[in-house]
């Protein structure tokens, strides 16, 4: 059954990255956690279509063109839908670089980009949370990666974390991790995720009911 952006939203706030998985590993098998991340607010969750970019070790030979600039990669990645995306960022094999920090990102929460996910790290990451993003990355950085990393391309299957992200994709984080998933599926997950809650939710409220019960007759009550 086809679903709504607004339904995919309502459905975001009774979810958890716990119970994606569960539902979704049932559909496919392939990896879909990236797991480890920092966030400077985690209680802010993280979801949205994927809009991606990826980085790749500086060649001074290769990437001196202004297309493989950071604006520039961005404004492809993001298209004409910033809005409610999601920035996803592959490290190019280095995380211990910092893939974008405050003037860089600025630009997206300014155009109403949901966060950025990325196994790399980020600078500035408060400043930025401060601007409204949800930030899930690998660490925090102070030096910049100028002529270290280079974002390359734009609206291409990235890896970060050891899972591959499409452009396209539905990726939602919380405190315990991030889940990708499938445009093609994401309705069906999203709903069987939120039952799982409820029922999970059922399974506590009775346990709490069993447990009040035994108190009263211990006490004769």
């Amino acid at each position: 059954m086809a679903v709504t952006d607004g339904e995919l939203t309502e459905l975001a706030t009774r979810v958890s990255s716990s119970a994606l998985h569960d539902c979704l590993v049932k559909v496919h098998g392939h990896p879909c956690v990236v797991t480890g991340l920092t966030c400077p607010t985690p209680g802010r969750v993280l979801f949205g279509p994927a809009a991606t970019m990826a980085f790749l070790p500086h060649r001074a030979d290769l990437f001196g063109d202004p297309r493989h600039d950071f604006a520039s990669v961005y404004y492809r990645a993001v298209g004409d839908a910033a809005r409610g995306a999601v920035l996803v960022m592959s490290c190019g094999g280095m995380p211990d670089q910092a893939l974008a920090g405050g003037k860089k990102l600025s630009r997206a929460a300014f155009q109403g980009v949901a966060g950025a996910l990325t196994d790399g790290r980020l600078r500035d990451l408060h400043e930025l949370a401060d601007l409204g993003l949800a930030l899930y990355c690998g660490g925090e950085a102070v030096a910049p990666a100028n002529g270290v990393l280079t974002p390359y391309e734009a609206g291409v299957p990235v890896q970060v974390g050891g899972v591959t992200v499409v452009p396209g994709d539905y990726v939602f984080a919380d405190r315990a991790g991030a889940v990708v998933m499938p445009a093609a599926v994401v309705g069906d997950v999203m709903r069987a995720a939120a039952a799982l809650e409820q029922a999970d939710r059922d399974v506590v409220d009775a346990s709490r009911d069993e447990a009040a019960d035994r108190a009263r007759h211990a006490t004769g009550g």
